[in-house]
């Protein structure tokens, strides 16, 4: 396919500077010849034999994983939780992760990771199509369809957001997201919350239970990853509620595990966009369900990566969602004005 727009995640940052190839492969350069970029969409040049799934010509989004289709977890559609995870050799793909990603013009894709993007929807918010697909599994694993179930959402990053308005969009109540950026709390109110809360004014604990009738949440989907947020997410949730783990923590953190054995609350650690969560988060967009252009802030051309790297890492002009475009799709969309 030839790529024509790439969304920056904090992922490809950690990639860049710590290098995922060098703890997929062992051993440095980091680098080893590596292609990041992950949350990638663009347009089918050429097809493999035997390939009628997709035409030449049509615009298409790319999940990250690919399993490779044997293992145990695959065949029961776990294919982000592949046994052979970053073994090609086995035919395991993660488009970004462990097999050369989206920051160049051209990729080659397993089918599976495909999903067609309607007419109506633009290059930049069909790269949003991963963010608000791991959002998606996210709740899928927690329990599918929430209508009525209240949901705390924790950290407005753009994977927080965009659970905001997935949660929303499934029909939960209330959906309550916590932060301390209340520029991205504001945002977080346009794209569904019903009430937000800054974290350094306000009790998040306390204040979920207030809303929630002293029980607390049903369900938790937390975004930081920090100590503090994690204990929260805990004493949050009411008995028998669930967490979903959705953030990378850099650094080991002690938990009120008994908390969560005392109160039979179920924590899920996610990866990615599995259970092709990517495909019903493009049907929510498709539909007008949400707007996840709102976490859109950046857009730059390929040739300056380097900056949009920069403003993704260092959050230049509080910039959330960074997307970086080709020249040649930017000629060819120029061409059909």
């Amino acid at each position: 396919m030839r790529i024509d727009a790439v969304a920056i995640c904090a992922t490809d940052l950690e990639i860049v500077h710590a290098g995922s190839p060098a703890s997929i492969q062992g051993g440095l350069p980091f680098n080893k010849n590596f292609t990041p970029g992950h949350e990638y969409m663009g347009t089918v040049a050429a097809l493999g034999p035997d390939v009628d799934e997709f035409r030449i010509g049509e615009r298409v989004s790319v999940e990250i994983h690919a399993g490779c289709g044997q293992c145990k977890r695959c065949r029961q559609g776990m294919y982000t939780s592949c046994l052979n995870y970053g073994k090609p050799e086995k035919g395991h793909r993660a488009n970004g992760f462990t097999t050369d990603g989206g920051f160049a013009e051209y990729a080659v894709n397993h089918i599976n990771t495909l999903a067609r993007v309607p007419d109506s929807m633009s290059d930049a918010e069909a790269t949003l199509v991963v963010t608000a697909g791991t959002s998606m599994y996210g709740l899928t694993e927690l329990g599918g369809l929430v209508a009525g179930e209240s949901v705390v959402v924790i950290g407005p990053g753009p994977i927080g957001l965009l659970a905001v308005a997935v949660a929303k969009a499934l029909g939960a109540s209330p959906v309550i997201l916590t932060g301390t950026r209340n520029k991205r709390l504001a945002i977080g109110g346009e794209l569904g919350a019903d009430r937000v809360i800054n974290i350094n004014d306000e009790d998040a604990v306390e204040v979920v239970k207030q809303l929630t009738g002293g029980i607390g949440a049903d369900y938790v989907v937390e975004c930081a990853g920090t100590e503090a947020t994690l204990n929260q997410a805990i004493h949050m949730t009411n008995r028998g509620g669930k967490i979903c783990l959705a953030a990378f923590p850099h650094e080991a953190a002690t938990l009120d595990i008994a908390h969560l054995v005392r109160n039979n609350i179920y924590a899920y650690g996610i990866r990615g966009e599995g259970r092709s969560a990517t495909r019903r988060a493009m049907e929510l967009m498709a539909a007008k369900r949400f707007d996840a252009t709102r976490i859109h802030t950046h857009t730059f051309p390929l040739a300056d990566l380097p900056t949009a790297l920069r403003y993704a890492r260092d959050r230049v002009d509080d910039a959330i969602k960074v997307v970086v475009t080709t020249s040649k799709a930017d000629a060819i969309a120029r061409a059909a004005e």
